[in-house]
């Protein structure tokens, strides 16, 4: 059976949205994709944690939210493999920036279909391309996954060549970033480096737990500015994120790449760590 897409509102399964909520005019919330696997989100913890700090940060009242979510998680449908987004907004306001004097959160759950990938990206690797446009230095919201994705969607939307499966994106200082949906490493003698996410782009969570897994398997790890003149250079790059675990970079612009074995030492700890759950 092919899963539709299901959706709830605080808890209801509808799918309207009063024009008045702030995450419709202002961008004004925040998200978070999850995998499910064996019946189980992925990652659930980290997820939820990156969600309160994103809200905090958003002066988003994180009061009783977490305990609601939980509670709407567990009411869902029983799904063995699937894709869960959370989206929480500021709620209904008025017109004007200004925030209410009580926010009443919105929170809405999307259960979708996980999906599918004939080619084997993750084994046999990706093309991707530069992007033109470069992120925003805005450290108020560097790392959080807010709503706004507007510099995501145009890179995204300078290439509809289907054989290119992501666009490298690089900061207004210049220096590399991210993909255009995922976090990006590169390997250079063993070490494994990801650009510093200080002043733009989304702190993943997958990006967090494979730096994790690298640590605990003796693998060094910097995180550090890297120019785009590095990336050419290394010895792997590959790109990652909740839902695809790991892409290497097989083809950029002609420059041929193969995944190495850093990447697929991670792709197994990855694995492992799945199983663990």
């Amino acid at each position: 059976m092919v899963m539709t897409i299901q959706q709830w509102v605080n808890g209801k399964a509808v799918s309207e949205l009063s024009l008045q909520d702030r995450g419709l005019s202002y961008g004004h919330g925040v998200f978070e994709t999850l995998r499910i696997a064996g019946g189980k989100p992925l990652l659930w913890p980290e997820h939820l944690q990156r969600l309160l700090a994103g809200c905090q940060r958003l002066s988003i009242p994180t009061q009783l939210l977490a305990e609601q979510l939980q509670q709407e998680m567990a009411a869902l449908p029983s799904v063995e493999d699937g894709v869960l987004k959370i989206i929480v907004t500021a709620g209904e306001g008025g017109r004007g920036y200004r925030l209410p004097v009580q926010p009443v959160p919105t929170r809405i759950l999307q259960l979708m279909p996980v999906p599918v990938y004939p080619d084997l990206p993750a084994e046999h690797g990706i093309e991707a391309r530069w992007c033109q446009i470069r992120l925003a230095c805005a450290p108020a919201l560097a790392g959080i996954k807010h709503l706004n994705r507007l510099e995501q969607v145009l890179a995204r939307a300078e290439w509809t060549d289907d054989h290119i499966r992501e666009g490298i994106l690089c900061g207004q200082d210049g220096c590399l970033a991210e993909g255009t949906m995922s976090n990006l490493f590169l390997v250079y003698d063993g070490v494994l480096i990801t650009p510093d996410l200080s002043d733009y782009g989304v702190a993943g969570i997958m990006r967090q737990h494979l730096m994790a897994l690298a640590g605990s398997a003796g693998i060094s790890v910097e995180v550090k500015k890297l120019q785009p003149k590095d990336l050419p250079g290394a010895d792997e790059v590959f790109f990652c994120n909740s839902l695809i675990g790991i892409w290497p970079l097989r083809l950029l612009e002609q420059q041929v790449f193969i995944p190495g074995p850093v990447t697929r030492r991670l792709q197994a700890l990855l694995t492992e760590s799945y199983c663990a759950c």
